[in-house]
């Protein structure tokens, strides 16, 4: 695979370029935003690795940059390990997040994932109808009564996938491989937060609750 990373800090470049060539990758690199954005605009790449803390634009200025225009697998690689930290990526667009320090063995199997969802977006031309919500699978958009509720992407993914699984306990780490594609850490909350923000958006202002909590096990979805 063709891999960009950016990343400013030299021996840890360094350790990426050679650790991924030594797996037979290409690798270009770029120490700052700037450099990065130019390269990842310029070039076709299987898999950007970022980090966030760098020079000139930080590593989600430039993500949102490159969301504009390409869907190319991006895995945020830094030592900003927070909950919040991993929801903004996401939310920015990451299809993955790996906090330093870390495994390489790790880092090239998040890699192995992610490529291989380049490219993968299918448009079905139908709906998912659950009571008044309704997913439109063509243009991922979301509604209910008639009105449109704005998704981030790994929102309208969870809501898809609950919705799939009607009245299907779901636990935690379903959620994980089934919207992220990766092991979370048991110590992490990020799905809960996830389920949190969905539940605010499709259920707060309504009297039917379809995300419901089973309690040491997992959620469900039911309408009623």
């Amino acid at each position: 695979m063709k891999i960009l990373v950016v990343e400013d800090e030299p021996k840890a470049a360094s350790f990426l370029k050679q650790g991924l060539e030594e797996h037979r990758h290409e690798v270009d690199v770029a120490y700052d935003g700037q450099i990065g954005k130019r390269l990842a605009l310029e070039n076709e790449y299987d898999v950007i690795i970022l980090d966030i803390i760098i020079p000139y634009m930080n590593g989600l200025e430039l993500l949102k940059e490159i969301r504009k225009t390409s869907n190319v697998p991006v895995l945020l690689l830094t030592a900003l390990g927070s909950t919040s930290d991993k929801v903004g990526g996401f939310d920015m667009g990451a299809d993955d997040y790996l906090v330093k320090p870390f495994e390489f063995a790790e880092l090239l199997a998040r890699i192995q994932v992610i490529s291989k969802r380049k490219g993968n977006i299918m448009a079905i031309g139908s709906k998912l109808t659950v009571g008044d919500l309704e997913l439109n699978l063509d243009d991922k958009t979301v509604s209910r009564e008639g009105k449109k509720i704005n998704l981030t992407t790994k929102e309208y993914q969870l809501l898809e996938y609950l919705i799939r699984n009607k009245g299907k306990v779901v636990t935690r780490g379903d959620i994980a491989r089934a919207v992220w594609d990766v092991q979370f850490d048991t110590g992490t909350n990020v799905i809960d937060v996830y389920v949190n923000f969905l539940r605010k958006k499709i259920d707060k202002d309504y009297a039917t609750k379809f995300i419901h909590t089973q309690i040491g096990m997992g959620y469900i979805f039911r309408d009623a």
